[in-house]
């Protein structure tokens, strides 16, 4: 009896101890929840306020009581942002389009086809990746200024249309594919691009996805390559506008406009990554797992 209650006390203790230890996980990641989305609120917070209540604040208050759509309206009046969002449209699906057939293309013959040197290659390819990015950009920029290509979209896409990241993560997720199938498929007389399309792309479809929203979010935010490569107003990205907003004085001294402009550019990603977020992560633990 003595020793049942004993073993009862010791697992009133451990239990104690597992609340004490998930309560303050719990509490630091609220805090640290709080620290990182405190900003956003923040923005969306002073879009809604009118210029003359945000002006009027000596201390900065965290609500308001009369919010105001007017910022939004400024932001899209002051500057040309309805086209910078159709031009970012066409060079994200564009750059998105035509980057998927490379990599998958790359990745199929990295993780199927038999060719002298492909072992080679493949770590020349990865090699790449540890080359800064600036470097790349600064080739970028004196190969599309030589081929007088500044100004257009095929300035704007064509250094876009790889990424080395992609075509391992692909080929990685190709090679899991039992080579079963594709032996099988060859004994029946399957063109390999037949194959790639009936059995690898579907099979492999969850990283796929990932790969084409993630590849989306890089070029919604691309700023610096877009500011180097355009000065043109046509072909004004979202962050060419954001930095047009604030350099021809509105946004800097309408500050709840400015506001307006960048929460309207960061929302379509925020809805895209909740909407996808499990996909995401799925497609990401699925590339790097071997077996």
């Amino acid at each position: 009896m003595e020793k049942r209650t004993e073993y009862q006390k010791i697992e009133k203790d451990a239990a104690r101890k597992d609340r004490i230890f998930h309560g303050v996980i719990y509490f630091a990641l609220t805090v640290w929840a709080i620290l990182v989305l405190f900003p956003f609120y923040w923005m969306l917070l002073s879009s809604v306020k009118s210029y003359s209540a945000y002006t009027a604040e000596r201390i900065p208050k965290f609500y308001t009581l009369h919010p105001t759509l007017q910022n939004y309206v400024d932001a899209f009046t002051q500057v040309a942002l309805g086209k910078y969002f159709l031009n970012t449209l066409i060079f994200t699906v564009l750059t998105t389009a035509l980057m998927l057939v490379v990599i998958v293309l790359a990745a199929f013959a990295f993780a199927r086809l038999e060719f002298k040197g492909k072992n080679l290659i493949f770590t020349l390819f990865l090699s790449l990746m540890m080359i800064p990015n600036e470097l790349v950009v600064i080739t970028n920029f004196v190969t599309i200024t030589n081929w007088n290509l500044r100004n257009s979209f095929t300035g704007l896409i064509l250094p876009s249309v790889t990424s080395v990241f992609y075509i391992y993560l692909l080929k990685e997720n190709f090679e899991q594919i039992p080579d079963s199938l594709y032996l099988a498929a060859k004994v029946d007389g399957t063109t390999d691009f037949k194959y790639l399309m009936r059995v690898m792309i579907p099979i492999s479809k969850p990283t796929i996805v990932t790969v084409v929203i993630l590849k989306v979010i890089e070029c919604w935010n691309s700023y610096v390559w877009p500011r180097l490569i355009t000065d043109d107003k046509n072909y004004f990205l979202v962050s060419n506008g954001i930095q047009e907003i604030r350099e021809n004085g509105f946004g800097r001294e309408n500050i709840p406009a400015m506001m307006a402009a960048v929460v309207s550019v960061s929302i379509p990603l925020i809805v895209l990554f909740l909407i996808f977020r499990n996909k995401i992560m799925a497609g990401v633990s699925r590339g790097g797992t071997k077996g």
